[in-house]
Parts: C-alpha cells; sequence; structure tokens
C-alpha cells in the first residue's frame, strides 16, 4: 500500500543509513523499524492492578448528617464572616 508519511529529517537520515548499512531499502527499513517500535509497546504494557480502596471506621458522627448540607453553608458562612471581622 502506498501513503504519505512526514518523516522529522534527523530520523530519515537515520533511516537511510541503516539502509545502506544493511544494503537494503529505505521501505524495508522503514518497515522493520515501525514494526518493531509497535511490538514494542505491545511488550512493555503491564495488565493493570485493580485498585482496592481500603475504608477505616470514623466512628459516630458528633453532629446529625440528616441536614449536612445546611450545617456546611452555615459553617462556611461563619468563616466568611470571621474573614470579613479580621480585615477590618
Amino acid at each position: 500500500m502506498r501513503t504519505t508519511v512526514r518523516i522529522e529529517d534527523d530520523l530519515l537520515l537515520e533511516l537511510k543509513d541503516k539502509a545502506a548499512r544493511e544494503s537494503s531499502s529505505l521501505t524495508r527499513v522503514f518497515n522493520q523499524t515501525l514494526r518493531a517500535g509497535l511490538r514494542a509497546e505491545q511488550d512493555t504494557k503491564k495488565p493493570r492492578r485493580r485498585y482496592h480502596e481500603k475504608t477505616h471506621s470514623l466512628g459516630v458522627p458528633r453532629v446529625d448528617l440528616t441536614k449536612a448540607l445546611s450545617l456546611s453553608a452555615q459553617l462556611e458562612d461563619n468563616e466568611s464572616l470571621r474573614k470579613v471581622q479580621l480585615r477590618k
């Protein structure tokens, strides 16, 4: 199959040098190099280990968590007021 590939100049020079040393065509050296690179990429891929999250007991809640959002908003408001008072 024919296709157009843009190769950086330094890589093309290396491929041409290798082809000359091996008395081979540039196409053959290019294909061999590309295949070797693809194989190496497949060989280096390790199967991912499953991530297991460790859980810990936090004990009994000290506040009623049924209204956690309103508690969070109240704490945020208190902190905002504290910061405003510090600027005065």
